[in-house]
């Protein structure tokens, strides 16, 4: 953290420093590795760090919709079949159970039946018939493992990289190495219905990369834009006062800032000034889904689920960079028990919106560089979870949490559809085949976005930080 100059007037250490000399060629050095790190332009007082910037290299991807299954779908029942569970329904899983947050017993066959869809004749459960009728564009991931059964851990490594520190989130990183196409709405937007996960802000913060790059929450439990974005309009004076008003504050803000060494945090809260004016007009368009006309209202159904996905396509097609889409807060995919009528619930809340999602990109010319992400921070059991109090209501009809294996899946900007990745075992136990840490999976999509994951990277603290820290492997079979 910066240190400012004292009330009494005397100098902080940092300014000692700098003005003693000694300061110079460090500070010259971060900045010359900053730029190099991010393969663009380091931005200056009054420069808008958002504008488009091009990538390392040529990108197959150029935006991104994270559709995240908060809690931990479960695998064997979406999108990883395992006819083994049904013939040995009831029986003890063979070898050792490995170790989960909570005691399991036997196996426990999916309720859901499985179908084959598409020329890839890739199986599916009837949960997703909606999302399964573009299997062909899609790359199932069966392979998929993280660290630890927890939520908070989990969920921050697959947003962020890390599970413990803090740390950017992909969105932020994107934005910072990319910078945003529309400098009217925020490049990174999060949209969760009635309030934050756990983890909070943390899953989509900038962490130690400057302010302006971290998330923007939007609360999509509300329709209108007022309560979506607070304090959008002001009903007391019109634009050109608040024009000059904001000039004015400008004016003082970049002398403040330039006693204080440019300040990053100054910087963003600066920038952060300029898109609230900015936004004003555009933000109540694009959020009006209203607009849209009554055969593709129908095509995504109703609810808040199918209304944010429709948010998220007409956020990217209007040049917003990052857009998570978060589906499960308050009811999330975490079902220790009475899995198969909350799974049903929860299929029947998003399948249809995805698979229209999906139609809309592709109809539009969208699909082929917007990457779309499905899944959560981990999968479930095959085995059903023992009764226990605060899990489960002593029920016996649910799944435990399972970062040993778990599916996700891609479709668009770049993503080899009608493949499948990598297996888990007979039961769906634990990944096997061609398994993919969350490491991989981010080393991949920021090959997609036009990105060398080893050497995109933000110097801190004296240490070049990446989003993939000192993992990750880029897996190309995933890749078209």
């Amino acid at each position: 953290m910066m240190e400012k100059t004292h009330a009494n007037g005397s100098l902080s250490r940092r300014e000692l420093l700098s003005r003693c000399g000694l300061g110079f060629g460090a500070l010259a050095l971060e900045q010359l590795l900053a730029e190099s790190a991010s393969g663009g332009e380091v931005s200056a007082a009054g420069v808008n760090p958002l504008l488009p910037k091009p990538p390392q290299f040529a990108a197959k991807a150029k935006r991104v919709i994270h559709i995240f299954a908060n809690g931990g779908p479960s695998h064997v029942d979406t999108f990883d079949p395992k006819p083994s569970l049904q013939k040995y329904a009831g029986q003890p899983m063979p070898g050792e159970t490995p170790r989960t947050e909570r005691k399991t017993g036997a196996l426990f066959p999916s309720p859901f039946q499985f179908r084959r869809y598409g020329e890839s004749g890739i199986e599916v459960s009837e949960l997703f018939q909606h999302t399964a009728r573009h299997i062909d564009d899609i790359c199932v991931i069966r392979s998929m493992h993280a660290d630890v059964p927890n939520h908070e851990p989990s969920l921050l490594l697959m947003n962020t990289g890390e599970a413990r520190l803090v740390r950017p989130s992909m969105g932020s990183w994107m934005t910072y190495g990319l910078g945003t196409d529309n400098q009217n709405l925020p490049a990174f937007i999060a949209m969760c219905p009635g309030g934050y996960p756990i983890q909070e802000s943390q899953n989509w913060q900038s962490g130690f990369l400057p302010g302006i790059y971290q998330g923007t929450y939007i609360d999509t439990q509300h329709q209108s834009i007022d309560k979506l974005v607070e304090y959008i309009k002001n009903d007391r004076i019109d634009t050109s006062s608040q024009r000059r008003q904001l000039d004015l504050i400008q004016r003082m803000n970049r002398l403040h800032q330039a006693a204080r060494d440019d300040d990053p945090q100054l910087e963003a809260r600066i920038q952060s000034f300029e898109l609230a004016y900015r936004m004003q007009g555009e933000a109540a368009e694009v959020f009006d889904v209203s607009r849209e006309p009554q055969h593709i209202l129908d095509a995504y159904g109703p609810g808040v689920q199918a209304r944010q996905l429709l948010i998220a396509r007409r956020l990217i097609e209007h040049g917003v960079r990052y857009v998570q889409v978060w589906h499960g807060q308050g009811q999330p995919w975490d079902n220790h028990d009475d899995i198969e009528d909350r799974h049903r619930k929860l299929a029947g809340d998003c399948d249809q919106a995805i698979g229209a999602l999906l139609t809309d990109l592709k109809q539009r010319g969208l699909l082929e560089e917007t990457l779309v992400i499905w899944g959560g921070e981990f999968g479930r059991t095959p085995t059903v979870e023992l009764p226990k109090e605060g899990s489960n209501q002593g029920k016996v009809n649910g799944r435990d949490h399972n970062h040993w294996g778990f599916t996700m899946w891609l479709a668009g900007g770049g993503v080899r559809g009608g493949y499948v990745h990598g297996a888990t075992d007979e039961f769906g136990f634990k990944a096997v085949e061609q398994r993919m840490h969350v490491h991989d999976l981010h080393a991949t999509l920021l090959h997609l976005l036009g990105f060398d994951h080893e050497k995109f990277t933000y110097r801190w603290a004296g240490r070049d930080f990446r989003l993939t820290d000192v993992h990750g492997r880029i897996i190309d079979e995933l890749i078209a």
